[in-house]
């Protein structure tokens, strides 16, 4: 309740936010200030929103359905220490490129992962050497015309009355969804019933020639922080479950975990927050005196980054400490129409086309 009352209060802050970036839209829209255009494909994956609606995991499948192509992942990097240009090596950490863009790089080896705050330095830094860029968190950054803008709704927040910051978690008007080429609602029920399908094409109400398309989110099995070891979730059926998460929304997390348990302790923190080793020590006693039989820890793939961390190792490499990674899949018919989109952009604006 106290929440909602600060909300309010911060209402005409967010009614001059509004305002401003309005501006700015109609600067860039007017041409007054430049975007810079690319000759070669470049790929936005963005929101409207602060996190949570599934930017990592999509960024992911356009790698996987890319793999004919020498392809470079750029992000601001958010939440490292560094400042400027950095690209991905064997030494990086979530401080010296953020969590995100280690999880890509840890996952993808064929994959060139850079981080810089201003996309047209990093940019001009990879173009010469790859066949694409995908921009991971850019629709805001104006400074650059992507040629392909994918831009992402959370299923379960469209048709909810959202606000700008700083009293909602806006960080765009919704009149600038009219600039993406393609609109992805992200983690769909399954199945998706055709009148869920149609109130969220009704509730954006795209231009002509903008797609609705719906994904929705696969879990994984569970893989040991540490150890090659890896369980299915069906193995964790009614364990005492200790979730220890720093992402923006883990409610669909929590309700694919309550299919295996009914009993989970969540240790929630916000997104990318920067785990402490008195925090971690706090989360291990609640742990070891939990008063179940069988019991786990888990945490997310993202989170996973910052926990590998060298002063956590002591305090958790005896535990059974587990990440459980997503993955996200479009419907049939969606993800045909998705998938040829996507590559005949990329086929049509290569260098060589």
């Amino acid at each position: 309740m106290l929440l909602n009352y600060l909300r309010l209060l911060l209402l005409p802050f967010s009614f001059i936010y509004g305002i401003a970036i309005t501006l700015r839209k109609k600067l860039y829209d007017w041409g007054i200030m430049r975007s810079v255009k690319f000759d070669l494909p470049v790929i936005c994956v963005g929101n409207l929103a602060v996190g949570g609606s599934g930017k990592t995991p999509t960024t992911e499948y356009l790698v996987r359905l890319l793999t004919d192509y020498k392809v470079a992942i750029l992000s601001r990097g958010y939440g490292r220490k560094t400042k400027g240009f950095f690209l991905a090596d064997e030494n990086a950490t979530a401080e010296t490129i953020g969590d995100e863009p280690l999880q890509y790089y840890k996952k993808f080896k064929k994959v060139t992962v850079a981080v810089c705050e201003d996309r047209i330095t990093g940019i001009n830094q990879l173009k010469e050497n790859h066949d694409l860029i995908i921009l991971d968190d850019a629709f805001q950054h104006r400074a650059v015309k992507a040629g392909l803008n994918i831009l992402l709704f959370e299923f379960r927040k469209l048709g909810t009355l959202q606000f700008l910051l700083p009293a909602g978690n806006l960080r765009d008007v919704f009149s600038s969804r009219k600039r993406a080429d393609i609109l992805l609602v992200t983690k769909s029920p399954v199945p998706l019933l055709h009148v869920a399908q149609q109130a969220s094409i009704n509730e954006l109400q795209p231009n002509d020639s903008q797609p609705v398309l719906h994904s929705y989110l696969k879990y994984g099995e569970l893989i040991h922080l540490y150890e090659d070891e890896s369980r299915s979730l069906d193995s964790i059926k009614d364990f005492e479950i200790y979730l220890l998460t720093g992402i923006a929304n883990p409610d669909p997390l929590i309700e694919e975990l309550e299919k295996f348990s009914k009993t989970i302790k969540l240790e929630k923190y916000a997104d990318h927050h920067t785990f402490s080793v008195h925090e971690i020590k706090k989360f291990k006693s609640a742990f070891e005196n939990g008063s179940g039989k069988e019991k786990i820890i888990i945490t997310t793939e993202k989170d996973s980054q910052r926990l590998r961390a060298t002063e956590f190792k002591d305090l958790l490499v005896n535990l059974p400490v587990y990440y459980l990674p997503i993955e996200v899949d479009l419907f049939e018919k969606d993800k045909i129409t998705f998938d040829e989109l996507i590559l005949k952009y990329v086929k049509s604006n290569r260098r060589n086309s």
